[in-house]
C-alpha cells in the first residue's frame, strides 16, 4: 500500500467518522429500533456507541496509528476470520477496521446480538469507497482462512483454539476492568467513574467490576456521586439482575451495599455480577501494583488517577468505554498481528 494510497484511507476513514457523528436518517432509525431486536441495545447506549466510533475516526488519530506499521509489505491479503463478540454495540468492529486498514479481507461471523448494525456502518464505508465493497464479506461458518481473531468467553475459547489453533490467531477470553481509588477524587471524578461502571450496562470488557478503595474510605461518597445514574434501574433486564442478586445476597445472609440500583459486595474476584460491583479495601498502592500485575490476563484495563506501574492499560476516570485506536483488547496488537502474517 503506497504512501498515496494510506492518504486516501485515512481520508476515506475520516469521512465515516464524520458520517457516524451526524447520523443520517437511515442510521438513525437503526440507532432509534435496534432495541427490538436487543433489549440491551438502547437508544441511547447505541447512539454513545456509533458516535464514539466516530469520534475515533478522526484525521489525527488516523495518522498517527496507521503511519505506526509497514502498510506497503501486504502484496497478497490473507482471508481473516473474524468471530465477533456482541455484548455492546459494535463491540466487533475495530477487529474489522484492523483487517480492512492492513489490506487484508475479513471474513465476518457476527454475534446474533449485533447484526445490523456492523452491515451498516460498513455499507457506508463502502458508498464512501467502492474498493472496499470485495473486501469484506459475512458468513455464517468461518471455512478457507488464513488467520483467525476470535472473541468469546473462557468456554468458547477452548473451542476456539481446538478448531483455530493450526492458524495464526488471536483468541480473547473473559476479561474486565478494575478502579483504583485514592481518596482524593473530587465529586465530579466520582460521578465520571459512573461512565466506567454504567456505560452500556456493565456489560463490556472495559466496564469497571471491581473497585479498590483505600482504607477507611467512606463508600457513601462514592454512592452519593453517583446518585444520578439511578435512572438505569428503570430498565427491565437491569432491573431484574439486580432484583435477584440483592435476593442471593439477602437470603443467604450476605453483607452487602445498596444504593437502590447497584449492589457493592467485598470480594476478591474483580469479575462481578451485572448490577453488582466487588471491592476490596488497600493499605498501600505497592500491594495494588502487585495484585494487578498478578491478575494482568483478566483486566482489560485500569481506571485510576494514581500513577501506577503496572502491566495493564490505565485510563482516566470516566475514560475506559472511550478507547483510542491503538488501545487494543488484550493488550494484544492486532494491526501488528495483521501486518506479519506471512504469505
Amino acid at each position: 500500500m503506497s504512501k498515496i494510497k494510506i492518504a486516501q484511507l485515512i481520508n476515506t476513514l475520516t469521512e465515516l467518522g464524520r458520517q457516524l457523528q451526524n447520523p443520517d436518517q437511515e442510521l438513525n432509525h437503526l440507532i432509534q429500533t435496534e432495541h427490538i431486536h436487543n433489549p440491551w441495545f438502547t437508544p441511547e447506549n447505541v447512539e454513545q456507541a456509533v458516535k464514539s466510533i466516530g469520534q475515533s475516526l478522526n484525521e489525527a488519530d488516523l495518522t498517527t496509528w496507521l503511519h505506526k506499521y509497514d502498510l506497503t509489505k501486504n502484496t497478497s491479503p490473507k482471508k481473516i476470520g473474524l468471530i465477533l463478540a456482541g455484548n455492546i454495540p459494535l463491540v466487533g468492529f475495530h477487529d474489522v477496521l484492523c483487517v480492512l486498514a492492513t489490506g487484508n479481507e475479513a471474513l465476518i461471523k457476527s454475534s446474533s446480538q449485533d447484526a445490523r448494525l456492523i452491515k451498516a456502518v460498513l455499507n457506508k464505508l463502502v458508498a464512501i469507497d467502492g474498493s472496499f465493497a470485495n473486501r469484506f464479506s459475512f458468513v455464517e461458518r468461518l471455512t478457507e482462512f488464513d488467520a483467525v481473531i476470535a472473541t468469546g468467553s473462557n468456554n468458547t475459547s477452548r473451542y476456539f483454539d481446538y478448531y483455530f489453533g493450526k492458524v495464526p490467531n488471536i483468541i480473547r477470553k473473559n476479561r474486565n476492568s478494575l478502579a483504583v481509588l485514592t481518596g482524593a477524587e473530587t465529586t465530579e471524578e466520582l460521578h465520571q467513574l459512573g461512565h466506567d461502571i454504567f456505560d452500556y450496562f456493565g456489560l463490556g470488557c472495559r466496564n469497571v467490576s471491581k473497585l479498590l478503595f483505600p482504607k477507611d474510605y467512606n463508600i457513601a461518597t462514592f454512592f452519593e456521586a453517583i446518585e444520578s445514574y439511578n435512572d438505569i434501574g428503570n430498565h427491565n433486564k437491569y432491573a431484574n439482575n439486580y432484583g435477584y442478586n440483592k435476593s442471593i445476597y439477602l437470603v443467604g445472609s450476605e453483607q452487602h451495599l445498596d444504593n437502590g440500583f447497584l449492589l457493592l459486595k467485598e470480594n476478591d474476584a474483580i469479575a462481578s455480577p451485572l448490577a453488582v460491583v466487588f471491592y476490596n479495601y488497600y493499605d498501600n498502592l505497592a500491594d495494588v501494583e502487585q495484585l494487578i500485575n498478578t491478575q494482568s490476563e483478566n483486566i482489560q484495563c485500569v481506571v485510576s488517577k494514581a500513577t501506577l506501574q503496572v502491566d495493564s492499560q490505565v485510563v482516566e476516570v470516566g475514560q475506559s468505554q472511550q478507547p483510542k485506536l491503538w488501545d487494543y483488547a488484550d493488550g494484544i496488537d492486532t494491526m501488528d498481528f495483521l501486518t506479519k502474517l506471512k504469505a
